[in-house]
């Protein structure tokens, strides 16, 4: 029986094989589906999506990178259908609304950017998610290169009263559907 990914050893775990299968089955059948609208199934979906694991599943590595490029196949997607059907001034009016909320939030004083986590509580650590947002800030107003892949890949170490995980990632989604909308995979 042939699998869609390479499977890690028996006694290390891995994503659930039959719920990456279900996804990729899913995913195959929305991108093939010509009609837009016509599946739920978007980029930003696809980013949140997350599997269970299991010994002896499917490889996290290889299976995260085809999630990664599914992501920017469906983005890619999406921003055409935008421009075909709102127009090239709607697009770049909505890309324009979305650069200019990112920059406020990246203008803020550092050490300031984020929620903090409470006191006793891990978060993000400050130093290093400011150090980013100084680069992402770069993007935003001076044209500064930053591509899906630098967000992707970017860690952070933990930190007692570090910044708020949640609302850090949740911002970070943000600035790689702007990034895709904009074709800067």
């Amino acid at each position: 029986m042939s699998k869609t990914f390479p499977l890690v050893k028996r006694g290390v775990l891995g994503y659930s094989v039959s719920h990456v299968d279900a996804f990729i089955a899913e995913a195959r059948v929305a991108y093939d589906n010509q009609i837009a609208g016509a599946t739920s199934l978007t980029s930003t979906a696809i980013r949140q999506t997350s599997f269970s694991s299991e010994k002896g599943g499917y490889s996290t590595k290889h299976v995260d990178g085809a999630l990664e490029r599914l992501e920017t196949a469906f983005a890619d997607r999406e921003r055409a259908v935008a421009l075909a059907t709102s127009g090239e001034a709607h697009w770049l009016e909505q890309a324009s609304i979305k650069s200019a909320e990112l920059a406020a939030r990246f203008s803020r004083e550092p050490k300031h950017m984020f929620r903090r986590a409470g006191f006793l509580v891990q978060g993000y650590a400050v130093k290093d998610v400011d150090a980013f947002a100084s680069r992402v800030r770069g993007f935003l107003t001076e044209g500064s290169p930053l591509t899906v892949a630098d967000v992707r890949s970017v860690t952070f170490r933990s930190s007692r009263g570090g910044y708020d995980e949640a609302q850090v990632d949740a911002v970070l989604d943000a600035v790689i559907d702007l990034l895709l909308s904009l074709g800067n995979s």
